[in-house]
């Protein structure tokens, strides 16, 4: 993964956000409602809250370099609220120049 570019970065910022997905996802909320520890929640939402908006921003930077076309903006969009969406997207980009 070449972080130079832009699709390195869409890349890296896809795992990092399909990451903090599953964390949140898979550990956050059960702490939070199995062992009454809702600040987990807090920290680990706003963390991916912040991932998510620099995936989209970088997807939305990778179109207007023309690497990619609109429809996979949009698919890009709907695999970040996937489980493991970002992950997928991931191997459909990652032969892109």
């Amino acid at each position: 993964m070449n972080l130079s570019t832009a699709i390195g970065r869409l890349r890296l910022t896809g795992i990092a956000e399909g990451i903090s997905l599953l964390v949140l996802l898979f550990i956050a909320m059960p702490l939070k409602y199995l062992a009454d520890m809702p600040l987990m929640v807090k920290w680990v939402g706003w963390a991916h809250g912040v991932l998510f908006i620099a995936f989209i921003a970088a997807a939305f930077f990778v179109y207007l370099q023309k690497k990619i076309s609109f429809k996979m903006v949009a698919i890009a969009f709907v695999a970040a609220f996937l489980p493991f969406g970002t992950f997928w997207f991931d191997k459909q980009i990652k032969d892109v120049k």
